[in-house]
């Protein structure tokens, strides 16, 4: 057994705004609670045209307001950028306006590029990722290792790692915490970063066992050629970021693929070989073949898809397509 969850960029797609990214959202959250859907994550960026997660927090506010019972959070709060001791006010507030519902993915990536990173973190000497888990851990436990307390009080919300390294892998396996692997943007490490985290894995107080979510990028739809059609405008912003051209998620273009030259589309087909195209049986085929190569105990879903309608149904056939596997 596995789940399905989303991870959302808030990609602005073009000719829309950012009230439309997040009616969208919304309406993709609600629609996914009632397909089977385990989580929401939102990613975090900062100066990347098109992307409009920055106010993380804030928009995990929106998405668990807008829903009943689908668990809701980050993927991930770039640590570094922040506080351990704001981060854990922030989330220890959603933690009491969402019980049991808020989840607090961390990474180490900066989720932006160097002026951005100047500006969020206002001249301070670079962060200890390792210490500053450890110190996130001490404010959300409310177990008096800190000088100050994260108001308000102890909070056991889950804290997952994310990463696409070995080093990311090593450091969830010693901290026993749980692991999701970006394999949805960078999939070149995703079966020795996952198995050397399982085979080093020390159990914690929080967490037994390992446990795995693997990253895939899907598109589905009646028909293949409908599904090739609706992934194009995802492959298209990841080629423009490629050539240093970010900006709102384009509409869907016939042949994109074809328009590219033989290096773009082998540098773009690298980089998404995590990525399911097709009808219901494509896409659930290509999901079960993936589960049973990374035995993942969790898929989470990037569909950066222009119509928000097109984007709901392509969740809804991925989940339909493997409904016997969910938990």
């Amino acid at each position: 057994m596995t789940a399905l969850s989303v991870l959302d960029l808030m990609m602005i797609g073009e000719g829309n705004t950012f009230a439309d990214t997040l009616n969208d959202a919304a309406a993709l959250a609600r629609h996914v609670e009632q397909h089977g859907y385990t989580r929401y994550w939102v990613a975090e960026h900062h100066d990347l045209p098109g992307i409009a997660s920055s106010a993380t927090t804030l928009l995990i506010q929106h998405l668990a307001a807008a829903t009943k019972t689908l668990r809701v959070g980050s993927g991930g709060i770039m640590l570094p950028n922040h506080s351990p001791l704001v981060v854990a006010e922030q989330f220890g507030t959603l933690d009491t306006l969402f019980p049991g519902r808020i989840d607090l993915g961390i990474g180490r990536a900066p989720g932006s590029a160097g002026p951005a990173i100047r500006a969020l973190r206002g001249g301070a000497p670079e962060r200890d990722f390792v210490r500053d888990i450890s110190v996130l851990c001490d404010y959300l436990a409310d177990n008096g290792h800190q000088p100050v307390r994260a108001i308000p009080g102890n909070h056991q919300m889950p804290l997952w790692l994310l990463g696409s390294s070995l080093q990311s892998a090593d450091l969830a396996a010693k901290a026993g915490l749980p692991y999701a692997f970006a394999s949805h943007f960078a999939p070149r490490m995703l079966m020795d970063a996952i198995a050397h985290y399982r085979n080093t894995f020390k159990p914690s107080a929080t967490l037994s066992q390992p446990y795995v979510i693997v990253g895939a990028n899907v598109f589905a739809a009646p028909t293949r050629a409908e599904a090739d059609y609706l992934a194009s405008s995802h492959r298209h912003w990841v080629s423009d970021l490629y050539a240093g051209k970010p900006g709102p998620l384009p509409r869907p273009t016939e042949g994109f693929m074809e328009s590219l030259s033989d290096r773009d589309r082998y540098s773009l087909a690298e980089a998404m070989a995590c990525t399911a195209v097709g009808d219901k049986d494509d896409v659930g085929s290509w999901l079960r073949q993936f589960i049973e190569t990374t035995q993942a105990d969790e898929v989470i879903i990037d569909a950066r898809i222009h119509d928000s309608e097109a984007r709901c149904r392509s969740y809804q056939i991925a989940a339909e397509s493997i409904a016997d596997l969910l938990t």
